[in-house]
């Protein structure tokens, strides 16, 4: 029994050693919410934009989209989701970053913030989970918005 957990106990140990050895510095932290912001920047835009090409282009191939009572899986099913916030000219909601978090390894970042309608009433919240790609991009992996908060009512 105590072979067991001294292997379990040295197992612990060295997980703990592997993962304090992949924390960035808190400057390195602060580029990556800045880049993570970007994305966020930039997602919106493609909807302001109306450009589905560059709204496809930021999202994981494995991502899930919560859309009320339904669920996304993948890129193919989110982008024919959203399809229908593409058609027409104008934007039918917009969001940006309010809050920007980075996970000290580097890897993760959460974006939230405010959902408005057209005529620039809040509507909800988003809540995102951003993935650093090898290639240095950011993509969208979760994604879930909410109707605002009346939590002072």
């Amino acid at each position: 029994m105590r072979p067991m957990f001294a292997r379990l106990g040295l197992s612990v140990l060295l997980l703990m050693v592997a993962s304090s050895a992949f924390a960035i510095t808190r400057e390195e932290r602060d580029k990556r919410e800045t880049e993570v912001r970007a994305a966020e920047t930039a997602f919106a835009k493609s909807m302001a934009d109306r450009n589905a090409t560059a709204f496809r282009s930021l999202i994981a191939e494995e991502a899930v989209f919560f859309g009320g009572k339904t669920v996304q899986h993948g890129k193919p099913e989110v982008v024919a989701a959203w399809k229908r916030f593409f058609d027409g000219p104008a934007a039918p909601f917009s969001w940006a970053p309010a809050e920007v978090e980075v996970l000290a390894s580097g890897t993760l970042g959460m974006t939230s913030g405010p959902v408005y309608d057209p005529n620039g009433q809040r509507i909800g919240t988003f809540n995102s989970i951003w993935q650093k790609q090898k290639d240095g991009s950011w993509q969208i992996i979760f994604d879930k918005g909410c109707p605002p908060c009346e939590c002072g009512k």
